[in-house]
């Protein structure tokens, strides 16, 4: 079982439209969207978490260092800075590296999702792989399918995954277990040319055959990206 965690929270998060708050600490559903992530996190096992900041990174630490909730969820929390924010997010993985050597549970903190993803990647076997996707296939219920991230698969490995993909059978969650494998795809693409992103290092590690995915099923979960997708999730967690 995996026990550790990296959840980005660096970005700008410019497509909610709020300018005047670190979109990890908008509140959705009662509680900033980061508190919701690393208490999720918790129920699935995960005893220390690396988060991973940059803009406005002063009011992420605060918000979230002395949070008695978490503490007693039995989650350790430690962060990692990311000073070169506005580049892609495979920075921000590298930038835990120092902190949190793997194996690790990777998320999103503008995910919102159950429990159960959580232990599905805490549980993922990262002999069989260096990366273990949880991905959606209710193709037919994804909330704005031009901005998610297609994943396309064969006998459970990863062969293609971006945004503009074609023939995709899955969609990313945001919820992955990685090993460190994943660390040294990335900091070889950023010495290449200076910017590396996530699906980067997927589709690295998927040339070797070593990415693969695990559906969640009925699971819930919801990207916050946008006003709307706030709302969506906002009404989905009022209902749980």
């Amino acid at each position: 079982m995996i026990r550790d965690a990296v959840v980005l929270a660096a970005g700008l998060g410019s497509r909610i439209g709020r300018n005047d708050i670190p979109k990890p600490l908008l509140s959705v559903g009662g509680m900033p969207l980061l508190k919701r992530t690393l208490l999720t996190l918790a129920a699935g096992g995960v005893t220390r978490a690396c988060v991973v900041i940059g803009f406005m990174g002063d009011r992420i630490r605060a918000a979230i260092a002395d949070d008695p909730e978490i503490a007693s969820a039995g989650v350790q929390v430690e962060f990692a800075e990311n000073p070169d924010y506005l580049l892609a997010n495979g920075v921000s993985v590298l930038a835990a590296r120092a902190r949190i050597a793997g194996p690790f549970v990777l998320s999103m903190s503008d995910h919102v999702y159950d429990a159960g993803l959580a232990r599905l990647a805490a549980s993922a076997d990262l002999l069989a792989a260096d990366l273990v996707l949880c991905v959606d296939r209710r193709l037919d219920e994804i909330y704005d399918m031009d901005d998610a991230t297609k994943v396309r698969t064969e006998d459970g490995r990863i062969v293609d995954i971006g945004k503009t993909i074609a023939g995709y059978d899955c969609v990313d969650c945001g919820v992955f277990a990685v090993g460190p494998a994943l660390y040294d795809a990335l900091a070889a693409e950023r010495q290449r040319r200076g910017d590396c992103s996530l699906s980067d290092g997927v589709l690295v590690l998927a040339g070797r055959g070593r990415a693969r995915v695990v559906d969640i099923g009925n699971a819930f979960w919801q990207d916050v990206d946008t006003a709307g997708a706030a709302q969506r999730a906002e009404a989905i967690l009022t209902l749980r």
